[in-house]
């Protein structure tokens, strides 16, 4: 893309809804439950299996880049949305669909739990750390089973206050250009937050005979080295089950959560890919130096 064109990573969905499908007031409804300024219940999930209220703060799902419009309001959307939100993950039961099949499970014979200690304080004998979900074939006494962790994706750059009083204050359409540069911060997603618990989990999950899953979005596997050149469905070749879904664009105005790619990577496979490091573009190197001059 040219280094002349504009852009911005601004909200894709808000609240289980489309962004560029709400209305000003809708925005501004939403923009007041994310600041705090209401005593409305927030809304629902979609997503998840109850639809209970949502409780991500802000209720950003996923994120978006945006060209910049006329008037500084939003133009072309540009790329995949990367999902940071792991309810997200929850549509439709695909993730724990996909591992059950993955692995040969019968559906009907598939049960799933939620958040299951796996580790516990030696001092208070308090869970101390816990698996995101488990996926288990049970059949009678028997049981086998696989573990599931979801990493959505941070963002670096200016929080979302400003963004939301923007959308509160705004009736017009289409939505105002994003306030402030933000970006996907796919290092502190992948080295810091999931490289730690996959270090911990695989390899105590290996000696129990299972598996761990990780379900990730397409432009989190991507900045990780995407899909490998040949790449492993054998579930003996390696320590770490890759799911990579991703969000499709749908005739109503709504995104839908896909299954896109999935392999079977070793763990040593898996900590290279997440502890390397790319470079960042121009425009965002050049964004962010503007914010750090001083006077000589």
């Amino acid at each position: 893309m040219p280094d002349d064109v504009k852009t911005r990573y601004g909200i894709a969905e808000w609240y289980g809804k489309d962004f560029t499908s709400l209305n000003a007031s809708q925005r501004e409804d939403f923009a007041k439950q994310a600041l705090g300024e209401t005593d409305a219940e927030p809304p629902r999930c979609p997503f998840q299996p109850t639809q209970p209220p949502c409780s991500k703060r802000g209720g950003v799902c996923s994120i978006q880049r945006y060209k910049e419009g006329e008037n500084s309001r939003i133009g072309a959307r540009l790329d995949s949305p990367v999902i940071t939100c792991p309810r997200r993950f929850e549509e439709s039961g695909l993730i724990n669909k996909w591992l059950a099949e993955t692995a040969g499970f019968p559906l009907d014979e598939t049960e799933v739990a939620s958040e299951v200690p796996f580790m516990r304080s030696t001092e208070t004998e308090k869970p101390a750390g816990k698996i995101d979900m488990i996926v288990a074939h049970v059949a009678g006494e028997s049981m086998t089973w696989h573990g599931l962790e979801i990493q959505a994706v941070y963002f670096s750059g200016t929080g979302m206050t400003s963004e939301f009083e923007a959308l509160r204050d705004d009736n017009n359409d289409p939505p105002p250009y994003p306030t402030a540069v933000r970006r996907p911060d796919w290092r502190s997603s992948s080295a810091k937050r999931l490289m730690p618990q996959l270090e911990i989990k695989a390899p105590t999950l290996r000696r129990w005979g299972a598996k761990i899953a990780v379900a990730v979005d397409r432009p989190f596997f991507e900045a990780v080295g995407g899909a490998s050149a040949q790449h492993s469905h054998d579930l003996n070749e390696g320590d770490i089950i890759w799911l990579v879904a991703r969000l499709k664009r749908t005739p109503p105005g709504t995104w839908e959560l896909i299954r896109d790619h999935w392999e079977v990577l070793t763990l040593e496979d898996s900590k290279m890919r997440l502890q390397a490091a790319e470079t960042v573009s121009r425009e965002h190197f050049e964004e962010a130096l503007k914010s750090r001059f001083r006077p000589l």
